[in-house]
């Protein structure tokens, strides 16, 4: 039986009626009456309880909002989050760049300043709802978002850093006036191995190997450092948060803040994929994570370091190596991180794993400059770091790239063999 979809008054919502179904735009209240958003991204480590705790809980003028896709005869096919921000297009820009737009702004202070329509989530990566095969409910979105985008005064269309296994299944928005560009990727580790020192002997190179052995004993000459891992961090909430805070406002990237109430709640809404490992010192927090499991992954999501000796203790180190293995005591196969902090990535032998921005103005004219200027927007075109991953051109779509991409990846093939000598000559 097909599913009804009605709002508080009773009425049908409004949409845009396609060939093959209906894109309707809801609010959180209203999706609660919806049957499929129970089960929605229920193969994803952040589920659908993982959207509503990031709507309750992180807010930064974020208005979240969900589309809705129906087939033909009314039947709930997916769900697809999203929100609505102002967006400085210029954030992540080289210096020149953006010394030019510091310039302009001054003329016109919201220069490359857009109120944008976000799909996916404010919180790491964007996922599409729905059977992993095909996503056919993507060639109804691609021409309905433009037009739910103006009704919403909204100038930009950004599909939120979504990985590059749905490259097939977005196809669809570059054939609607989308261009695309690489965000900075998320990494793995490939960690089938019987033991830390296992994987450093197998793995790394023997300068790398060198390297974290005196870090380690560095560390160890010092007062012990214990760790433990727990579901639920509220107990120790005050303690680690500011520690958070350390690393996100170091960080020269950013975008959203967690919450003290993200982060307790967390535990307590996902205690089936989520785990905190705490480091302390003579009884001091001095280091803490926000870990999430998904099949045969482990995901390190975010860090939060005690500055005062994070540094001389080696702390991030520290913290990969007894997360990867308690991932491998738990038979866990890939340790995947956020992005960024990526020289010490590389050194682990981490390989990129890509994520993608698909972008559109709702002016055509304004969208033929936006595709032209976007490869040179990119982020990731400025972070020398990554361009000696040997995987590093996997970031760059064949299309939507333009000569900038290309350039970028001629360069980064030469940098990429050159780091591989290095590594190659130190083992």
């Amino acid at each position: 039986m097909a599913e009804s979809i009605e709002n508080d008054g009773g009425q049908a919502w409004r949409g845009n009626r396609l060939d093959a179904g209906k894109v309707y735009v809801a609010s959180r209240a209203e999706l609660v009456q919806c049957s499929h958003w129970a089960r929605a991204f229920a193969d994803q480590r952040k589920d659908r309880r993982h959207f509503e705790l990031v709507e309750d809980t992180i807010h930064q003028g974020f208005e979240y909002r969900y589309f809705v896709v129906t087939d033909n005869g009314g039947e709930v096919c997916a769900v697809q989050p999203f929100f609505v921000v102002d967006q400085d297009l210029l954030a992540g820009t080289g210096a020149k760049i953006r010394a030019v737009g510091d310039f302009l702004r001054r003329l016109s202070p919201r220069f490359l300043i857009m109120r944008t329509l976000m799909v996916g989530c404010s919180v790491g990566e964007g996922h599409l709802d729905g059977a992993e095969a095909n996503h056919p409910h993507t060639a109804l979105l691609a021409p309905a978002i433009v037009r739910h985008a103006r009704e919403l005064n909204a100038r930009l269309v950004v599909l939120k850093e979504f990985p590059a296994r749905y490259r097939s299944s977005l196809e669809c928005f570059l054939d609607h006036g989308y261009a695309r560009a690489p965000s900075f990727p998320m990494t793995r580790l490939n960690i089938e191995y019987d033991s830390f020192e296992h994987y450093m002997t197998a793995a790394l190179s023997r300068r790398t190997r060198r390297d974290l052995r005196l870090k380690f004993k560095a560390a160890a000459q010092r007062q012990i450092i214990e760790h433990s891992v727990v579901g639920d961090i509220t107990p120790v909430i005050d303690e680690v948060y500011p520690l958070y805070l350390h690393v996100y406002q170091r960080s020269k990237h950013r975008f959203e803040r967690l919450s003290k109430e993200y982060l307790c709640g967390l535990g307590r809404l996902m205690p089936d994929k989520t785990r905190f490992f705490v480091w302390r010192q003579g009884g001091r927090i001095v280091a803490f994570t926000v870990c999430m499991m998904q099949g045969d992954s482990f995901y390190a999501e975010y860090i939060g370091l005690d500055y005062s000796v994070a540094l001389d203790l080696h702390l991030y180190h520290y913290a990969v190596r007894d997360m990867v293995t308690w991932a491998m005591d738990n038979g866990y196969k890939w340790f995947r991180s956020s992005g960024l902090n990526y020289d010490p990535k590389f050194h682990l032998r981490c390989v990129l794993d890509p994520l993608d921005l698909y972008v559109r103005h709702t002016s055509r004219v304004v969208n033929a400059a936006i595709k032209w200027l976007l490869p040179w927007l990119a982020p990731v075109r400025y972070d020398d770091t990554l361009k000696r991953f040997p995987n590093y051109p996997e970031l760059w779509a064949d299309k939507a790239s333009g000569r900038a991409a290309r350039s970028a990846t001629q360069e980064a093939a030469g940098n990429s063999v050159s780091a591989l000598v290095d590594e190659a000559g130190n083992d």
